[in-house]
């Protein structure tokens, strides 16, 4: 008994570690890659920032793109959920990257991806993919600000009849996005922070 608490115990432990090294891996790719830049910037919506984060720099970059998907794919896993989906074009890159993961280690999770509208010909789809009324499904994208673009994904898979039981995202600016989706009853969880002075944590 003792020895499988032991095994138990030190698997949890390297799998926490494993997953740390990925994380700190992604954040030295996105400085590499000017995917996140220090210095004074505005952003989309007209606030100020003292750093920049180009999520598509890093999610097309395909080492990072790689343990991004390894990383969320090991959540959503073991949230059970089936889909994943989320905002075009933000979450696009990973959402197809965690699908092809998926396949590939034998646990299959489907990819939906979410219009900011509904197409306005063919079958005016606002949800492209084959979402099954009453399945699970991760919603995720590359940032969370004020988290508009997250909350019209869960809202147009949930009207759709399927239920969100995990938000994802690679990195959380504490603008009020997460705790908006925390505050509605999901479990948020991103790979990074930043604080109001710009400092960038891994979680």
């Amino acid at each position: 008994m003792l020895g499988n608490i032991f095994v138990n115990i030190s698997y949890t432990e390297t799998w926490v570690i494993k997953m740390i090294e990925k994380k700190k891996r992604i954040l030295e790719i996105a400085i590499q890659k000017k995917a996140l830049e220090f210095g004074e910037f505005t952003l989309t919506s007209g606030e100020k920032s003292s750093y920049y984060f180009d999520g598509r720099k890093l999610t097309l970059d395909p080492e990072a793109n790689h343990l991004i998907s390894e990383i969320f794919l090991s959540i959503i896993i073991a949230s059970g959920s089936k889909f994943i989906g989320g905002p075009t074009m933000g979450a696009d890159p990973i959402i197809g990257s965690v699908a092809c993961l998926s396949f590939k280690n034998k646990t299959p999770v489907s990819g939906l991806i979410i219009r900011k509208e509904t197409k306005s010909h063919g079958k005016q789809n606002l949800i492209e993919g084959t979402p099954i009324i009453g399945e699970s499904v991760a919603i995720v994208d590359d940032t969370c600000s004020t988290g508009g673009s997250l909350i019209h994904s869960i809202s147009a898979v949930e009207e759709f009849g399927c239920i969100v039981n995990m938000v994802l995202c690679v990195l959380d600016r504490n603008m009020g996005g997460s705790d908006k989706i925390k505050r509605s009853g999901y479990k948020f969880l991103s790979i990074f922070s930043t604080n109001p002075d710009g400092e960038v944590n891994i979680n």
